[in-house]
């Protein structure tokens, strides 16, 4: 399959690792397992297991199982961020803007980076603080995209909410989609699902 010309950029500049290489296989199968078994309870050894090398062959690509969480955090919101500035800088006005957001948004909790972006949520406290800081710096420029957008629908009129509350609001709904949302079973696409979320803010997608 192709590779997005977006991810592909990213690897080139060392942003995020390959997906193919065996960094970028240990962070998936990291990412299942923080996932799945939680941080603590997840060993070196699983991870070691999970990508088929001995336990002390880890340590080529980390210095530790902490370094394992942080890079799953960092290279995801990266990784989401690249996507999401690239899906609203192709849209013309704020509420086209916003929905290329929800839909990116959607789509990276729903899809390949679901787990990781479910570890970044329930495995922050996991992390020393300073890796906690420099996982900061990436989220900040990640919720500004956000914020950017949803004040210009305010100053528009548009959208009569405080921006920062409703993405705060957005966050978490978004966010719970993972446990609930099953296209296969009732046929809701995610446009479909973006549009939803755009009538529950008032806006028209349309």
């Amino acid at each position: 399959m192709p590779q997005n010309p977006i991810v592909k950029a990213l690897i080139a500049e060392q942003l995020v690792s390959d997906p193919a290489s065996a960094r970028g296989r240990l962070l998936h199968e990291a990412a299942r397992l923080f996932r799945e078994k939680g941080y603590e309870r997840t060993t070196v050894r699983d991870l070691a297991a999970a990508v088929g090398i001995q336990s002390g062959s880890l340590f080529h690509h980390f210095r530790s199982k902490e370094d394992i969480l942080k890079a799953v955090m960092v290279e995801t919101i990266r990784l989401n961020t690249a996507l999401m500035r690239a899906a609203a800088e192709q849209c013309a006005t704020p509420l086209d803007k916003l929905r290329a957001l929800v839909r990116a948004e959607l789509e990276s909790i729903n899809g390949q980076t679901g787990e990781a972006m479910a570890v970044l949520v329930y495995e922050w406290r996991s992390l020393s603080q300073a890796a906690q800081t420099e996982v900061l710096e990436l989220r900040d420029i990640y919720e500004a995209l956000w914020l950017s957008v949803l004040q210009q629908l305010a100053a528009q009129g548009q959208l009569t909410a405080d921006p920062f509350i409703t993405r705060r609001m957005l966050t978490g709904a978004l966010s719970w989609t993972v446990t609930w949302y099953r296209p296969e079973r009732g046929g809701l696409t995610l446009d479909g699902l973006t549009d939803e979320v755009l009538r529950m803010l008032g806006l028209n997608a349309e």
